[in-house]
């Protein structure tokens, strides 16, 4: 009988490193928005691309695992996360820490500002007495969701949310809305820089409250999953170190988007 335990406990060490090795080669499922240019959007062929998208490859990379995709719309990310549709999520999300309450963070991976968007010309000086009365969209569940609601509709201002921020583009050029809040690199990438942005230009103030807008955007994983979040972090530093962010960054941007 010592004899068949001794060989039981031997197979089970060999098949533990085998077990080890079969849970890294899974791949690793990472949910992302697709409608966020130019960090995450489709081709004309219906295929993701976009600064959040190579990041992740490149990620997946350095740790040598496969990433699968999983679409979502943004303020579905955190609880499908929970309920384990995918591992990760890698869509432009800030870490805040009302968000720490529901998941992980590894550390930011860019850091842009926060502007707002009017018709060019505008002025804004004082944004709470200026924007009363107007309507400002945001997109649903995002920091700026959050922001504008605590500041902004308490001034007067009337919020409007949206499941994303190309229905909010499109509502400002059909004038149905006067301002938008969001990230002031998707604003120009998404919407300046195209035939329906003419016209429109960023205004007022950088928005920069830590409370609101965080440390930057991070890769949420689960609740404890430090391990994952731990690794994904390294990798981070490591495709920063050999210059892979870099590569991905200038395919996007003239400006460092990793910030301070």
């Amino acid at each position: 009988m010592k004899k068949i335990a001794l060989l039981g406990a031997m197979a089970l060490s060999l098949l533990s490193p085998l077990a080890a090795i079969a849970d890294d080669a899974k791949p690793l499922r990472i949910g992302i928005e697709a409608a966020y240019p130019p960090f995450a959007f489709k081709t004309p062929d219906g295929k993701i691309t976009g600064f959040d998208y190579d990041i992740g490859n490149a990620l997946c990379e350095e740790m040598k695992v496969k990433c699968q995709w999983i679409e979502q719309e943004f303020d579905g990310l955190i609880p499908a996360l929970k309920v384990r549709k995918f591992d990760a999520v890698l869509s432009s999300m800030t870490i805040t820490e009302e968000r720490k309450k529901s998941v992980d963070f590894t550390g930011k991976y860019y850091q842009t500002p926060v502007k707002l968007a009017m018709k060019a010309g505008t002025v804004i000086n004082d944004p709470l007495a200026d924007l009363k009365g107007k309507k400002v969209g945001v997109q649903r569940a995002s920091v700026y969701d959050r922001y504008a609601t605590d500041v902004f509709a308490p001034a007067g201002v009337e919020v409007v949310r949206y499941s994303s921020q190309n229905e909010i583009f499109l509502d400002m050029t059909a004038g149905r809305l006067d301002a938008t809040l969001a990230d002031a690199v998707n604003i120009d990438d998404g919407f300046l820089k195209t035939d329906a942005g003419k016209g429109f230009a960023l205004v007022g103030p950088d928005y920069t409250e830590q409370k609101y807008f965080g440390e930057g955007a991070g890769i949420a994983v689960r609740k404890g999953d430090k391990a994952l979040a731990d690794k994904i972090t390294a990798a981070i530093a490591a495709i920063r170190a050999n210059g892979k962010y870099k590569e991905v960054q200038d395919k996007y941007f003239t400006f460092d988007v990793y910030g301070e």
